[in-house]
């Protein structure tokens, strides 16, 4: 199970773009994820007419290694670290370490 997933909200806490929110739009392998709207590079791109590409500068998101972000806390307001917690029921459940509650994702 990993601590970071996909859909989930996380505040970057290192680099060029330290302080900003956004939502993971993909998990990578080895330890790196796409985030909305952090670690945007823009790529010069040639036209491509047999796929219908037209040219120009175009703004992407790069990957971003895992350990530069962290989950958001909702009820903190900051960005905090997960641990894992087992139910009753026996189910694994990720949690926030400050207060303890359920990261909803």
């Amino acid at each position: 199970m990993e601590k970071i997933r996909k859909g989930d909200d996380v505040v970057v806490t290192t680099g060029r773009d330290k302080g900003r929110r956004g939502t993971v739009l993909t998990c990578l392998d080895e330890g790196y994820l796409l985030v909305q709207g952090v670690n945007r590079v823009k790529k010069h791109t040639r036209p491509n007419p047999m796929k219908g590409q037209a040219g120009g500068i175009i703004e992407k998101e790069m990957p971003i290694h895992l350990s530069n972000v962290a989950v958001f806390n909702p009820a903190t307001q900051k960005a905090d670290r997960v641990g894992f917690k087992i139910l009753e029921d026996g189910t694994k459940v990720r949690v926030f370490k400050s207060n303890g509650e359920l990261v909803k994702a």
